[in-house]
């Protein structure tokens, strides 16, 4: 049996990278199902409106190479700015938590007794009887960064974003939403009869959702048919709304 004197550093390290470690996939999972079913969907309303408006005897005089103009440029684009927008966000939400932060470090500092209170209070709400809350309340005084820690997510409810890095989940979006957003414009490249490359397209985008659904259920190991269904609904709702609005649109 391993004692506490022989749990060492590198045991501890050993321990996560075998019970508890994170691929690319698990660390950046939301990215990349937040810019896949978005990339899918959207590149998915261009062919679908364009598709629905010819549909409706539309007398467009526009090219076939429209759809995929428009289609690449919506996807690059958007891609773009899902990404960009992404990167702001987790900077702004760090900005807020770090502001917080400093408030309650000054608070710890400089209103210690009715910070003590606080985190007495919050201890036993948690189930801990007076005693056990006050002792513990003392071991936290004498470790100031773990107190802060404490009081950020038990008192303000705040999930610590400083560990995000916005580049990487940027990128993640970024790649995500053109790897999977390409899928419903591919049958536009081998297709000249836009109701059949519209055909291909729509069993290309369901088998995109499929994918990601698939691949959601990879990474989090949870009900397979919960993984995919959801995916599935959520995205197959939105691609018929896009298909609906184009059949309003006369170009």
């Amino acid at each position: 049996m391993l004692t506490m004197n022989r749990y060492t550093e590198e045991t501890y390290k050993r321990h996560l990278e075998k019970e508890h470690v994170l691929s690319p996939f698990s660390t950046y999972l939301k990215e990349i199902v937040y810019g896949a079913n978005d990339g899918i969907v959207t590149t998915f309303a261009v062919v679908a409106g364009f598709t629905g408006a010819q549909a409706m005897g539309s007398n467009t005089t526009l090219p076939f190479l429209t759809v995929l103009l428009f289609g690449i440029a919506n996807l690059f684009a958007d891609g773009a700015s899902m990404s960009l927008g992404n990167f702001l966000s987790i900077r702004a939400d760090q900005d807020v938590f770090r502001s917080e932060k400093d408030k309650e470090l000054h608070e710890i500092r400089n209103s210690t007794k009715m910070e003590e209170s606080e985190t007495i209070h919050i201890l036993q709400k948690k189930g801990f009887n007076k005693k056990d809350a006050q002792t513990i309340t003392k071991l936290y005084k004498k470790n100031e960064p773990y107190w802060v820690e404490f009081m950020m997510k038990d008192e303000l409810e705040m999930t610590n974003p400083e560990g995000e890095m916005p580049l990487y989940n940027a990128l993640a979006t970024f790649l995500a939403f053109i790897s999977f957003g390409i899928i419903p414009l591919l049958p536009y490249f081998f297709s000249r009869s836009i109701q059949t490359a519209f055909v291909f397209s729509t069993s290309a985008t369901f088998l995109a959702l499929v994918l990601l659904g698939f691949l959601r259920w990879r990474v989090t190991k949870r009900s397979i048919i919960n993984s995919i269904g959801e995916v599935v609904l959520v995205g197959g709702i939105a691609a018929i709304i896009a298909y609906i609005v184009g059949t309003m649109i006369h170009i």
